[in-house]
């Protein structure tokens, strides 16, 4: 016999549909996103110039140019470009690079290890300086110590990163002389560039995790709980930081797209064989199939962060759940 349903099952099943829903509209957002992303990296790079002219020699004849121009594929109709170009990318067959002569997922994905790497340090860094520096804000609210935290919040996130980069490598690699002034390498090498890309997500974390404390802590259950005698540590660690997760946690999630676009400059700075390092190369020299990975990388790591930043809420705030 088939079990009767109850009217418990139903909401459950009523919930279960809407949070699905919820899913597959983000994930097809996504993909939109993605698309005119795709679109906009394939036209905007063709209004950059002739790579042909960068490829051969100045004294080349205009035969050679049309050879090579026809050997590139570049002497197609624009919007046969187009359309191979899309059909490609379910695939991820992005085209040959222009300059290397490689597939570009090949040339890509040799870069990206790189990147995650500093990337990571750098979040890694931000967490550990701006967790700290927001909780200790929000305890002496209106004190000498909130006061000297938002000071550096403010130079953090008014000062560019390429200056933070050269300014630690004249204290510390040049002045100093304890960490290498760029390259890449062992964890030495790592330091000045992490701390450099760190900066400003240290500010944005720090600042948004003292304004969302401070709104907890003005609760009313955190008021009972301090009048049950427990501890203000003990409040802020136990009750406090769950309640403030979430804004922090979505602001942490756009900066790990911040943080990789971020490292185009601070690779530049620090000689970092990274992504964005490459992005810089192929810009210059006009390699229009690697601008295009590149900027469809950065663009499909912003958008994946996000979307699990959105379904992370589920878990984190109960109500999400209730409202989907």
């Amino acid at each position: 016999m088939t079990a009767p349903v109850t009217t418990a099952t139903r909401p459950v099943a009523r919930a279960g549909a809407g949070v699905l829903r919820v899913v597959v509209t983000k994930v097809l957002t996504a993909i939109v996103v993605l698309f005119f992303v795709a679109t906009a990296a394939f036209l905007l790079v063709r209004l950059s110039g002739d790579p042909v002219k960068l490829i051969l020699p100045p004294d080349a004849t205009a035969a050679q140019e049309a050879t090579l121009r026809a050997s590139l594929g570049l002497d197609r109709p624009l919007i046969t470009q187009y359309l191979d170009y899309l059909a490609g990318l379910p695939r991820l067959k992005l085209g040959t690079s222009l300059v290397y002569d490689q597939p570009v997922t090949d040339v890509l994905f040799s870069r990206v290890p790189a990147t995650l790497e500093l990337a990571g340090a750098a979040l890694l860094v931000a967490l550990a300086l701006a967790v700290p520096a927001g909780t200790f804000a929000a305890m002496r609210r209106g004190r000498a110590g909130d006061s000297g935290v938002m000071a550096g919040v403010l130079v953090g996130q008014s000062t560019p990163a390429f200056w933070v980069g050269i300014l630690l490598i004249l204290i510390f690699a040049v002045q100093l002389k304890i960490l290498p002034a760029s390259g890449y390498g062992g964890i030495e090498h790592l330091i000045l560039p992490a701390v450099t890309l760190a900066v400003y997500s240290v500010a944005v974390i720090a600042r948004l995790l003292r304004s969302s404390l401070i709104d907890v802590l003005g609760s009313d259950f955190i008021r009972t709980a301090k009048a049950k005698g427990l501890s203000t540590g003990g409040i802020v660690l136990g009750h406090g930081m769950r309640n403030a997760a979430l804004p922090v946690v979505t602001v942490v999630g756009l900066e790990v797209g911040s943080l990789l676009g971020g490292a185009i400059l601070t690779e530049q700075v620090f000689s970092w064989p990274g992504l964005g390092r490459l992005t810089v190369e192929a810009i210059q020299n006009r390699d229009f199939p690697l601008v295009q990975a590149a900027v469809l990388f950065f663009a499909a790591t912003f958008v994946i962060v996000n979307l699990l930043v959105d379904l992370s809420y589920t878990i984190l705030d109960p109500r999400v759940r209730v409202t989907s």
